[in-house]
């Protein structure tokens, strides 16, 4: 008799989701889904508006990564407007994406995922936790507290708040930095530094405890998508869109993204409220490709600065990275260049300039707006009627773009480590740690407080409950 484990909400993620896992008559596993079971409905709520309000309202969608919404929407506003921002203005509102970068990655990371890596998948559920961690290595935890105070004082410092700040604005940014709010950013570089290169250092020596987790975390030949700048090189923001697949063979190279439409297709599938996109080249599925840290990292000819780009060389040194296990490791490299790309661009000598905003109508019908956000490449695309009233929208969410390498990374680890009538509660976190891989940012500004209970039960056909595991 077939049998179905379901995993309800997954833990340790940013939003709500459940995984569901179906055994055949053997107890071998012979499919398995991820379920985003939350409706996102902003592109209907922002008919109507202004689209002056669009990057205030756009901050809104998520508590987690505000400003990446915030970034990419003021960059479609500013394609209505058809206005080029002032050069001082894209150099704040990098900066303020990046810190974004840094405090998102250093809480998927220390916060979320840390916990398996120090404690081990195997660990006791109730000691698998950011209190775990501490207990267990006080520095660690101190560190990813530290890194992620940093980068949200960042935004605090720019934007006047951490959380959906709306100092970006359509034509550039609503003020200028002083010399005071720059020095002080400044001066805590070199501490941010020494805990990003600390924390590589650590994660690469207990890699080689996770070698099966490395072959079966979503680990197959795809596409992988992200932005470049003129020289093939990481680029978070006003780059070109390039595409490679498994062997590093570049397909599309510094394409347009306000043409992202010729590349990128989207499906839906009943299972899951969470859209699916694809390669259109390809076709659905065979089109699936990955976005974030790792896809980046396969992409980008190197980093450009210093540090970041000899942990990038070491990080492909054998070629493409296919295993998003590696999303852990790329989001450390990313968390240095992030800090290291701030100190440049705060050293620069416009950095201070009073000249952040170009002011306009609406000059356009239409605009994009393009932009890496910690977990991958973020497209708004807008239209507007004569009197710059929004009349549709399209958003795509880096978490979208990764849904079918989800969903087929949670096959492929249930395939390895779930079998017969027996639970095992090691067996089945892992293949909530494939998803929490990827750090999917599902909430859309709502969240759960404290730990999320969990009750998986295992069932035959006939509905008798065979095995229990309670968490929470």
């Amino acid at each position: 008799m077939t049998k179905t484990i379901m995993i309800d909400p997954v833990t340790r993620i940013e939003g709500h989701a459940k995984i569901t896992i179906e055994l055949d008559e053997r107890g071998e596993v012979s499919d398995a889904h991820f379920h985003v079971t939350q409706v996102r409905g902003f592109e209907k709520l922002c008919e109507g508006r202004p689209f002056q309000e669009m990057p205030s309202l756009m901050a809104r969608i998520c508590g987690i990564c505000p400003v990446s919404h915030l970034l990419a929407s003021a960059t479609a506003c500013d394609a209505l407007m058809a206005v080029r921002i002032p050069q001082t203005a894209l150099f704040l509102r990098r900066v303020m994406n990046l810190a974004q970068i840094v405090q998102s990655h250093a809480l998927s990371f220390f916060y979320l995922s840390s916990p398996d890596l120090l404690l081990g998948m195997d660990s006791n559920s109730a000691e698998r936790n950011l209190i775990g961690v501490l207990q267990a290595n006080p520095q660690l935890a101190r560190d990813g507290i530290r890194l992620r105070q940093f980068g949200q004082q960042i935004i605090e410092s720019l934007g006047g708040k951490r959380i959906h700040p709306g100092w970006i604005v359509p034509g550039g940014v609503s003020e200028p930095l002083d010399v005071k709010k720059r020095d002080a950013i400044l001066a805590e570089t070199p501490e941010m530094l020494e805990i990003a290169q600390r924390t590589l250092t650590w994660f690469k020596t207990v890699m080689s405890d996770y070698h099966e987790e490395i072959e079966t975390f979503a680990n197959f030949p795809s596409l992988y998508m992200g932005l470049v700048n003129d020289e093939g090189k990481l680029s978070y923001y006003s780059g070109k869109l390039r595409i490679a697949d498994a062997s590093g063979r570049i397909l599309v190279d510094h394409h347009n993204p306000e043409e992202y439409s010729e590349l990128i297709g989207e499906a839906v599938e009943p299972w899951s409220y969470l859209k699916s996109a694809y390669y259109i080249p390809y076709g659905y599925p065979e089109g699936i490709y990955r976005v974030g840290p790792l896809a980046r990292l396969n992409v980008a000819n190197g980093a450009r600065t210093e540090r970041a780009d000899r942990e990038w060389r070491e990080f492909r040194q054998h070629g493409v990275v296919s295993s998003s296990f590696h999303y852990h490791y790329a989001r450390l490299i990313e968390i240095l260049y992030g800090i290291e790309r701030i100190e440049q661009i705060l050293s620069h000598p416009k950095i201070l300039s009073k000249h952040v905003r170009a002011d306009a109508k609406p000059n356009n019908f239409e605009g994009v707006g393009a932009a890496e956000a910690p977990r991958g490449t973020l497209f708004h695309h807008y239209k507007i009627d004569e009197h710059g009233l929004i009349t549709w929208v399209n958003l795509i969410i880096a978490t979208g773009q990764n849904n079918l390498a989800m969903n087929r990374g949670v096959l492929q680890a249930a395939r390895r480590f779930v079998h017969g009538e027996r639970i095992e509660e090691g067996a089945l976190n892992r293949v909530e740690a494939v998803i929490r891989a990827f750090d999917p940012c599902l909430s859309c500004s709502t969240h759960a407080a404290g730990q999320m209970p969990l009750e998986i039960q295992l069932a035959r056909a006939d509905g008798v409950v065979v095995d229990r595991v309670m968490r929470g």
